[in-house]
């Protein structure tokens, strides 16, 4: 798997609600075994590289959020902004592990992240990455965000960190029974209708919960994506993007076109075009452009900071 399949860089990820039940499932396992499977402090911050980068960014992400320190030798602000990452990282106490890439070293990684300038961080959540800031930003502000990446891992993956012990090491955990959640069966029904691409058949299965668990966290992100893939699933790309080019006040074609932007990982460009939808129209057009941007936004996920960005514009344009 490649960064840029990752869905919160923009691309919508088919295992993204699998990865969420897994991670929440393996968050129960950690918490029931209370403290059982603690890592020694140097693990916390580790140097990656391209051939490990599936193990140790991607598939350790399913456990605990993974901070990425994009860096090189020669860059001023990464002699700064490094330490106080490490820094933070031990302080933080297993909240989230760091991963230093050189991007000298690796530089396939640094253009799949669409990296313009370094120092650059990012995050990956359940093998869903997230872009966190640029430079060598304010120790206050690197805290704040850090804070806001935990409460996303914590609500919406149910991650809460590792153990940490001393470097003395641990014995090896055993294994611990993790219950069924009441849902269980039907998220996994619909996990596997999405992998076969039975895009209807998901969509089903996830209100299917939502009928009795209005709330839920995980069936609403599936739902989200899962009747996203099924409206593009029979489009022609290039004739939609032609057609709403040509007719940029077709709102059905400017929606459309929104729809495969967010699947080619295009989010601001999805939501930029619905904004402006709305903003030329009025009644039942604005409506249809304004609802489905609303939808693209539960597909994108609300802790998503494009997402506030998004939702800001729309009331400047509404009201």
């Amino acid at each position: 798997m490649q960064p840029r399949n990752m869905s919160m860089s923009g691309v919508v990820d088919l295992a993204a609600v699998k990865a969420a039940g897994e991670a929440k499932a393996k968050a129960e396992q950690a918490r029931a075994q209370g403290g059982a499977g603690a890592v020694p402090p140097s693990s916390l911050v580790i140097d990656v590289d391209e051939a490990g980068f599936e193990r140790d960014v991607l598939q350790r992400s399913n456990e605990v959020p993974v901070v990425i320190d994009f860096w090189a030798e020669w860059c001023e602000p990464c002699k700064q902004l490094s330490p106080l990452l490490e820094r933070l990282t031990q302080e933080y106490g297993g909240r989230f592990v760091l991963a230093k890439i050189d991007v000298d070293a690796n530089q396939m990684l640094m253009q799949q992240f669409g990296i313009q300038g370094i120092p650059a961080v990012f995050a990956v959540v359940a093998g869903q990455a997230l872009p966190l800031f640029q430079g060598a930003a304010p120790e206050a502000q690197i805290r704040q965000t850090l804070d806001q990446l935990i409460q996303v891992a914590e609500e919406r993956f149910g991650l809460t960190g590792i153990t940490v012990g001393d470097e003395a090491g641990v014995e090896e955990p055993a294994a611990a029974v993790v219950p069924e959640g009441p849902y269980d069966a039907l998220l996994e029904a619909a996990v596997q209708a999405l992998d076969a691409g039975d895009f209807g058949g998901a969509v089903q299965a996830y209100k299917n919960v939502l009928s009795d668990d209005p709330g839920n966290t995980e069936a609403k992100l599936g739902l989200a994506q899962a009747e996203l893939l099924a409206r593009v699933q029979d489009l022609d790309p290039q004739k939609v993007r032609q057609e709403a080019a040509d007719n940029p006040a077709d709102v059905q074609a400017q929606i459309s076109a929104a729809d495969l932007d967010l699947v080619g990982g295009h989010v601001e460009d999805a939501f930029g075009r619905l904004i402006e939808a709305v903003r030329r129209t009025t009644g039942e057009d604005r409506d249809a452009a304004r609802v489905r941007l609303l939808e693209l936004f539960e597909v994108v996920g609300p802790e998503d900071p494009r997402v506030t960005t998004a939702r800001s514009a729309l009331s400047r344009v509404l009201f």
